[in-house]
């Protein structure tokens, strides 16, 4: 049929969509079609997904289980508005409610993960009469114009206008430390930093302190086991609220439980999810105490936020996440896939740093071992390679040098290393083509 090429809805693309909304490859892929781990193009060539839509397809593709849920509930209802009950979104928050710490008791559903932060923003900042935010350098939490200055990262700030004043601080970024240092010996200073912020560069009475468990877009920086146990402890000494941003690492990604928080032993006072609820259906939202909650008291609603289909999707989701024990298949093949990919390190000096929890792994490339100069145009290599090969990952970091694998849950040991098997492929072709 003319026109449905890769190359032909690529030129189509460019010409009527932002230019922002980029595209990876050289020759950027239409899938047509999704089942489990796998994604097909228009030709019908088979991919390894270990990138999941930006760690958003929790379950699989097209997952009988959860598809059916959608369709029979897009054959009684799909839209009614938050004016009205709506079964399906009253059980999916008493389903996150029993998920998450007993003072976390107010929900609220939105469509994304940015609208999510943004209303996390509001209900702090309207609590605590501050517009003041602290956030982590290389942080990710948004494209609109309140998320864009949460965000640490240049390069996805478009502008530093923003109804918000944000204080950031040094990131526990263990292989590139602000301070030069080395885990342990450190004296997670990346953690005392808040404390010297919030002493010299706030007003004393921040709206809030936010973070992502594990930064996604920043690469998947993974910080150290004790790090936001001192974080909470400065911030329960200065009454700050704790926001999580649970965009990528909710719902068993890491392994270790349902939420990030709960895998570093903290309890936040907001929680912001999206993404992997849905296992790719538009959902996001946040659960917050009671406190911060209540700080709406103007009339305010979320049109789609909440709607039958999607908290219908979200559900069935959990549900299939639940009994086929996804987050130990997590912990497991994460393990497994961490492990075969420092042995990849050995034979690969470009290799500089593998991290994350979890099916939430990074490899980050560099030029030199030494002065961990970055890579970012062999990671573009590679990317091209692995996908000649039959294998999506992603790429990150403030540098864009970082490959990002976040599979969906129920891929296997042996996806693990057929995956590993195509990467060490397509670094030594990368290696060899940038000579």
């Amino acid at each position: 049929m003319p026109g449905s090429d890769a190359a032909d809805l690529a030129r189509r693309h460019a010409e009527s969509l932002f230019p922002s909304v980029g595209l990876f490859y050289d020759e950027p892929i239409e899938f047509r079609r999704g089942e489990a781990q796998y994604l097909y193009d228009g030709e019908g060539r088979q991919y390894l997904d270990f990138f999941g839509g930006i760690a958003t397809v929790a379950s699989g593709h097209a997952v009988p289980e959860i598809n059916q849920a959608i369709k029979d509930q897009l054959d009684r209802v799909t839209h009614t508005s938050t004016l009205f009950l709506i079964r399906s979104q009253i059980e999916l928050a008493e389903r996150i409610r029993a998920m998450t710490p007993e003072k976390l008791d107010k929900v609220l559903f939105v469509n994304s993960g940015t609208e999510a932060n943004e209303a996390a923003f509001l209900v702090a900042t309207l609590a605590r009469d501050s517009n003041e935010l602290i956030a982590l350098r290389h942080s990710y939490h948004g494209r609109s114009f309140a998320t864009i200055n949460a965000s640490g990262q240049t390069p996805w700030r478009s502008s530093t206008l923003s109804p918000l004043h944000v204080h950031y601080v040094g990131n526990p970024y263990c292989y590139r430390c602000p301070w030069e240092k080395t885990y342990p010996s450190c004296g997670l200073l990346c953690a005392r930093d808040v404390e010297a912020v919030i002493q010299t560069t706030t007003s004393g009475r921040p709206a809030a302190f936010v973070a992502e468990p594990i930064q996604g877009v920043g690469g998947f920086l993974t910080p150290p086991p004790e790090y936001f146990q001192e974080v909470k402890t400065i911030l329960d000494r200065h009454g700050i609220p704790f926001v999580c941003d649970e965009v990528q690492t909710g719902w068993g990604r890491l392994g270790v439980a349902d939420f990030g928080f709960q895998a570093y032993g903290v309890d936040p006072d907001v929680v912001v999810f999206a993404k992997g609820l849905g296992n790719g259906v538009p959902i996001g939202g946040l659960i917050a105490t009671d406190e911060l909650a209540s700080s709406i008291r103007s009339l305010s609603l979320s049109t789609f936020g909440g709607n039958p289909l999607a908290t219908t999707a979200a559900l069935a989701n959990l549900n299939y996440i639940a009994t086929h024990n996804l987050r130990d298949n997590a912990r497991r093949v994460g393990a497994h896939l961490k492990a075969r990919l420092w042995d990849l390190a050995a034979r690969h000096p470009a290799i500089g740093d593998v991290r994350g929890l979890g099916l939430l792994v990074a490899v980050e490339l560099v030029a030199d071992r030494q002065t961990k100069a970055p890579a970012p145009a062999l990671a573009l290599r590679v990317l091209e390679e692995a996908k000649r090969r039959g294998l999506i990952v992603g790429k990150g970091g403030l540098h864009a040098n970082t490959l990002r694998l976040c599979p969906p849950l129920i891929v296997t040991e042996s996806d693990a290393d057929a995956a590993v098997a195509i990467l060490d492929e397509a670094l030594a072709a990368a290696a060899a083509t940038g000579r």
